[in-house]
């Protein structure tokens, strides 16, 4: 029961197809037309943290979810239209958390107040990311500063760019690959499902059509299996989630990697990582050291959080973050 009780926390080498224009950014960006940018960005996060602490799951998959479609532009913050379906409102976006979009508008509000027209969303995003990470128990790890914010964003450029959990590891590495980033990066990013959540949808074929022998995925945990079962019986309600890392939900460590021999791992793309001989032995690595794992993590962040940048008059500051200028 206490199982139960734990898991129910929601019920209420570069490709040739990458752009990157990291020379154009630096950690100092804001040093003169904006200088209490980060401690503005710091303020914002410390009164959200402490009343939502799911904010920092949510605020990290939302970042990822921003930069892996049109690159690290805030498009995934416009809003539709009648005109417009954005990627806001797409199919893979429609789980993401209310909270992280807000401690973003929060953020881009006192800072129009500070310094107005000057700081762009996609740069809030990327701060707010890191400073959650790292508040959390997460390594800290350079943000390069002076994104522009995206002028296009719609929804069907999202489907095929965003990583589902019943892709094939081919399908989740090419994905990858095309964005730069190589397999020791894709393992090390899906360590952000150290904490966070997962609706069971995304899981449950492993717990009741897994296949025509077995109904329940066999690499399940017996006991973590049954208590999944009972939580998502009723999957029509698609407000139930599961905590990803049930272990230590809400700390940024190297528990998700501890728990994949185990048959913890939620998701299939979770369980896939220690079958996949060209994974397994990244991942075991990432469990067996947890400074090994901040490393990587570190390091991917800072290659996928320059991806696709736009700079000069490829983009806009936004006034508001949701509405093209």
């Amino acid at each position: 029961m206490a199982l139960q009780a734990l898991l129910i926390l929601i019920v209420v080498s570069v490709s040739p197809f990458v752009i990157i224009e990291s020379t154009k950014l630096s950690l100092d960006y804001y040093r003169e037309t904006c200088p209490d940018f980060a401690k503005i960005i710091h303020d914002n996060i410390e009164s959200k943290q402490f009343l939502h602490p799911a904010i920092a799951p949510g605020t990290l998959r939302l970042f990822f979810h921003d930069c892996m479609v049109e690159g690290c532009d805030a498009s995934v913050l416009i809003s539709s239209n009648e005109a417009k379906t954005t990627e806001r409102d797409a199919d893979a976006n429609h789980s993401l958390s209310d909270d992280a979009f807000d401690v973003v508008v929060s953020a881009k509000a006192t800072l129009e107040q500070s310094c107005p027209g000057i700081v762009s969303c996609a740069d809030i995003l990327a701060q707010t990311t890191r400073d959650l990470v790292t508040k959390i128990g997460g390594p800290f790890y350079k943000v390069l500063l002076g994104r522009k914010d995206g002028l296009l964003s719609e929804a069907t450029n999202v489907e095929g760019n965003i990583p589902r959990p019943n892709q094939t590891m081919d399908q989740l590495i090419r994905i990858f690959e095309s964005r730069g980033l190589t397999i020791y990066d894709m393992v090390a990013l899906n360590g952000a499902h150290t904490i966070g959540f997962s609706h069971c949808k995304e899981f449950s074929d492993r717990l009741f059509h897994f296949n025509k022998t077995n109904p329940t995925d066999p690499d399940l945990n017996p006991l973590f299996a049954t208590t999944l079962k009972i939580t998502c019986e009723n999957i029509i309600d698609l407000g139930i989630s599961v905590v990803n890392d049930l272990r230590s939900p809400l700390s940024f460590d190297n528990m998700y990697y501890k728990n994949l021999n185990k048959g913890f791992g939620l998701l299939r793309s979770d369980n896939a990582l220690v079958k996949d001989p060209r994974t397994k032995p990244i991942a075991e690595s990432f469990a067996a050291d947890q400074k090994v794992f901040f490393r990587a993590f570190s390091q991917a962040m800072e290659k996928l959080s320059v991806y696709n940048v736009k700079t000069g008059q490829e983009g806009e500051v936004r006034l508001v973050c949701d509405a093209f200028n």
